[in-house]
């Protein structure tokens, strides 16, 4: 067993864990953390990063199981919930269909971290415009979210294709800006996270089949579990921020790692 390798996939996972449903970019993330380590080839890398995202997605499943449990089994007879579901496939579809179209292109131009700097630059700077300027939803609870709103929402998740974009930070920032209260825009993010993240992740994942190997097993899951332990902690932690703090750490942050990964990355 190759202990470094084990290491660097620990790693891998806690960067996915930590960023994912940050508005920091756990795609540009990934992207720096897997040239910086060298880790794996890139195709063998593409299919554990799709590993480690499922890992994050279970950790959604796992905090927010008692809404989601609800929903399912009170979907024939529950306005709450049917609104629920309809919010969710209206603001599903944007992303899916763009991404499906242009699936192809965006793996082949996008992934670079030169992409990933100005991405996290722009975004940190819409960060700090919308907080300073957009006012405060009214809407504080996702069941007032209207359809409108929904699908608004789901075009600004379309941003995120865009690796360095950042799905959560597209989906919240869009949320405040369409009228929903930062709360209500975190905790949508979090349950929109569930249908796009396992159509993106199944859609890569029947690809890569014939990369997927037993002898890769250990590596992988480590990866995946680290990613969900790590994500379950930063969602706990994400939602008792958003309650009390404006995103602009966030902001700093996207501007100044930007700005490293274009003086010493890009290429």
């Amino acid at each position: 067993m190759d202990i470094l390798l084990l290491l660097k996939a620990v790693i891998m996972g806690l960067v996915e864990g930590a960023t994912e449903f940050l508005p920091v970019s756990s795609t540009g993330h990934l992207i720096i953390a897997g040239e910086w380590l060298n880790f794996l080839d890139k195709d063998k890398r593409d299919v554990f990063e799709i590993m480690i995202q499922l890992g994050a997605i279970l950790a959604v499943c796992v905090e927010f199981r008692q809404r989601l449990f609800q929903t399912v089994q009170r979907i024939q007879t529950d306005p709450n919930a049917q609104h629920l579901v309809r919010n969710l496939m209206v603001a599903f579809l944007p992303a899916a269909l763009l991404g499906l179209a242009f699936h192809h292109q965006i793996k082949a131009y996008l992934f670079s971290s030169f992409t990933v700097g100005i991405a996290l630059i722009v975004g940190g700077v819409l960060i700090l415009v919308i907080e300073k300027y957009v006012p405060a939803g009214r809407v504080r609870d996702i069941d007032q979210i209207s359809l409108k709103q929904a699908l608004q929402i789901g075009f600004a998740q379309s941003l995120a294709l865009i690796p360095g974009v950042s799905r959560s930070g597209a989906t919240i920032l869009g949320g405040m800006c369409f009228g929903l209260h930062r709360l209500t825009a975190t905790e949508f993010s979090f349950f929109l996270a569930l249908p796009i993240m396992f159509a993106a992740t199944g859609y890569d994942l029947l690809k890569a089949r014939d990369l997927l190997s037993l002898a890769d097993l250990p590596i992988f899951a480590v990866g995946f579990i680290t990613a969900f332990l790590s994500a379950l902690v930063v969602i706990r932690a994400l939602i008792k921020f958003v309650g009390q703090h404006s995103f602009a750490v966030f902001a700093w942050y996207r501007i100044v790692f930007g700005l490293f990964i274009l003086l010493f990355f890009a290429h």
